[in-house]
């Protein structure tokens, strides 16, 4: 969440941010409006709550007057009426100030999906492959009909073959992580309303709401990891020399998966439960560059292990979540479609999530400030399960084991 001063001081970058995220419905104008306005009222209930202390103060040690008393019950009305009004106040001031989304940076390209960059290109593109919904349901790894008659549409069973394939996916993702110095960590799979929101998942609009809500409870199930671990330190103030910190989270994930309206669903690529591995990391402001340079290294690190065909491209400013200020996606060479579809992303968040949950660094002279955070995703199980089965499923019908994976399975094909 952004300072409502930085954002004053800052107008024009904050509305180039906006405009370029393409987020239509705020209105700076409108959120200056609401908070002069608070304060305003936050002014006449303090100078009547003196007034109310200045009136219960005369009447100490006394018989008070009719007319003291009459004052004191006229003060507590205008005061209770006057303090609702400041609390709908806030409320409409918050929730403006925290769907401002977060800065972007300078090298960020401008414009919607289509305007993101390629940056990095690895591996042979196969100019064939085998559908993995097809495959997998046609050996009995996937069932997407029991699934639905369980849960509905889009929730799944992964059985035999598949089931190993993941498990050692899991451990290899594991593995891989903690060599590059982060801490294994399981988190929650629900959070409360304030990490949801101070995490920043907030939507462009209603209707791109992703996370399932708990009734009656100020819960929502995970959407990533990064919701929980992000709340981990929240309200904390870290040493300097503490930082930086690196976890690993592993957990389901729940997803809607609204607004996803001509993106590509088939299969396993998109569902609503699956399981990711996720880095994360609690950095100093001068350090958040080039630690997000490290997990996108790491990233393709384990698609190169993988063998699997990939690019990089930096996300166009359009394209971009409210927290993050630069992300990058990797995305996999389908050869059953021909193109390249997404695969894992690492994003540098900067401050935003991080003053969203007061979560705080104190320098070695003794001063505080707002530590940065970023995040990125080490291995999303039902994607890389469809990447290996496309890249890797031969034509007598087995699906050769990449080479990393072969330790866990013990064998060389499934």
């Amino acid at each position: 969440m952004l300072d409502i001063n930085f954002i004053r001081t800052n107008r024009e970058l904050v509305q180039h941010s906006i405009n370029e995220k393409m987020y239509k419905n705020i209105d700076l104008d409108k959120l200056f409006a609401l908070d002069d306005q608070r304060k305003s009222t936050l002014q006449e209930v303090e100078a009547l709550r003196k007034e109310r202390n200045k009136n219960t103060d005369s009447m100490k040690g006394v018989k008070p007057t009719e007319e003291q008393v009459n004052r004191g019950k006229i003060l507590k009305e205008k005061i209770s009426q006057l303090e609702a009004k400041l609390n709908d106040e806030e409320s409409s001031f918050k929730n403006l100030l925290k769907a401002v989304p977060n800065i972007i940076f300078e090298d960020v390209p401008l414009g919607d999906e289509s305007a993101s960059v390629e940056v990095a290109k690895w591996g042979e593109q196969k100019a064939e492959g085998v559908d993995h919904l097809d495959y997998a349901t046609s050996r009995d790894w996937v069932d997407f009909e029991r699934g639905a008659k369980v849960a509905g549409a889009k929730f799944y069973y992964v059985k035999g073959g598949l089931a190993l394939l993941e498990n050692a996916l899991i451990q290899f993702g594991i593995k891989k992580v903690t060599e590059h110095g982060f801490t294994l960590m399981d988190v929650p799979d629900m959070v409360n309303s304030r990490v949801l929101e101070g995490t920043g998942f907030a939507p462009r609009s209603s209707e791109q709401s992703d996370e399932y809500y708990i009734e009656g409870e100020d819960l929502a199930m995970i959407a990533t990891a990064e919701m929980p671990i992000t709340g981990y330190h929240m309200d904390e103030i870290i040493d300097e020399d503490k930082l930086p910190l690196f976890y690993a989270g592993f957990s389901a994930c729940f997803r809607k998966e609204a607004g996803t309206y001509g993106k590509h669903t088939r299969g396993l690529f998109r569902v609503h439960q699956f399981n990711k591995l996720e880095m994360y990391s609690f950095c100093l402001p001068e350090q958040s560059k080039e630690i997000h340079e490290k997990i996108r290294a790491i990233e393709e690190e384990i698609w190169q292990e993988l063998g699997i065909p990939y690019h990089v491209i930096n996300i166009a400013a359009g394209d971009l979540g409210a927290p993050a200020a630069k992300k990058y996606d990797i995305e996999y060479w389908s050869p059953v479609d021909q193109k390249y579809r997404e695969l894992t992303s690492c994003s540098n968040c900067t401050d935003f999530q991080a003053k969203g949950l007061n979560i705080r660094v104190r320098r070695k002279d003794g001063t505080i400030e707002t530590l940065h955070t970023l995040n990125g995703t080490a291995i999303s199980l039902a994607r890389t399960m469809v990447a290996v089965i496309e890249n890797f499923a031969e034509k007598d019908g087995k699906l050769k084991v990449p080479a990393v994976l072969k330790p866990y399975l013990g064998v060389d094909e499934l």
